[in-house]
């Protein structure tokens, strides 16, 4: 049994192990072929493996970390075993996203002294945007918060529809206009209704639209700003959600919307339909922006929070 399991529900956990289950086959078949004929760890074995985390999608750049660390492993133990290489791996890595990912939560909370708490969401269509936002609101109001959404992607008329069906799904309420509205008026309303609600958490979805970045850069600043009015420190968080099974088309999108507004959190989705699972391992450490939740499944509760040893535990058993 995992020394972990003990913090994480066994039921999250069988939910991320199903959810990696894709990226893990991949890459134990990978590192078996690595490792081939070998008994201790050495460069042809440590070339091997540098080609392994490339291909799964870690990132060329967090790879060479990860080989580095490894190398001053074998430096100090010439005859290290292939057959330790992977509870290696394990460490290393876990020490890695412990560089980024403070703290082990493993449940949705909010601080107690940010009344609302103010939450907005950037990404682009079709990266389950609309989707991690219903799913947050569901694991919120679970915890007895208030949750108010506001539909701030005014840009297209299926996102606001989109949003009204998880708030009606949820039992939460939500603040929209019609399409073209401004943006930031809508943000401006939720935030006014949620503190007229004494709400807990709300929750701002915003434009994914990437082809201009000044543009974005523009809107989303306009909504901060016209949020403070209401809330002096909104938004308390920035929650970029990217889609894991795009591999390194994620990492693009994590640079594009980091060069726009800062992002201080990442959600990264359809981890469970892809084998693509390293992308977190790369991403994480490349942003140095913590990944607060993931995806692991098409159900209301499966979107989990992103627990660093869980997830290098269910990677690589």
């Amino acid at each position: 049994m995992s020394f972990f399991k003990n913090i994480f529900s066994k039921d999250k956990k069988e939910t991320l192990d199903k959810g990696l289950e894709k990226s893990k086959t991949n890459f134990l078949n990978k590192m078996s072929k690595a490792v081939a004929g070998k008994s201790k760890v050495d460069d042809d074995v440590l070339d091997n493996l540098e080609e392994v985390l490339v291909a799964s999608d870690v990132g060329v750049n967090t790879t060479l970390k990860i080989i580095d660390r490894i190398e001053a492993r074998v430096a100090k133990d010439k005859y290290l075993g292939t057959d330790e290489l992977n509870r290696i791996l394990r460490e290393e890595i876990a020490g890695l996203l412990s560089e980024t990912n403070l703290g082990n939560d493993t449940d949705f909370t909010v601080p107690e002294n940010k009344k609302p708490y103010v939450l907005m969401v950037v990404g682009v269509n079709g990266v389950g945007k609309t989707t991690t936002i219903g799913k947050l609101a569901s694991q919120f109001k679970k915890k007895g918060l208030k949750v108010v959404l506001g539909a701030a992607d005014t840009f297209r008329a299926a996102a606001i529809d989109q949003l009204q069906v998880w708030a009606d799904r949820v039992d939460v309420p939500i603040v929209r206009q019609e399409m073209g509205s401004d943006p930031a008026s809508v943000a401006f309303d939720t935030l006014q209704s949620a503190v007229t609600q004494n709400a807990d958490v709300v929750i701002i979805d915003t434009a994914g639209r990437l082809h201009n970045k000044v543009n974005l850069m523009n809107e989303l600043t306009k909504i901060k700003r016209v949020m403070q009015k209401v809330v002096a420190d909104a938004p308390h968080d920035v929650l970029l959600v990217l889609d894991g099974s795009t591999g390194q088309n994620a990492f693009e999108q994590a640079k594009q919307f980091t060069k726009a507004t800062e992002v201080t959190s990442l959600a990264v989705t359809k981890l469970d339909g892809t084998a693509k699972g390293g992308v977190v391992i790369g991403i994480s450490d490349q942003f140095q922006i913590p990944v607060k939740y993931i995806g692991v499944g098409e159900g209301i509760d499966d979107l989990q929070v992103f627990n660093k040893h869980e997830f290098v535990d269910s990677f690589f058993k």
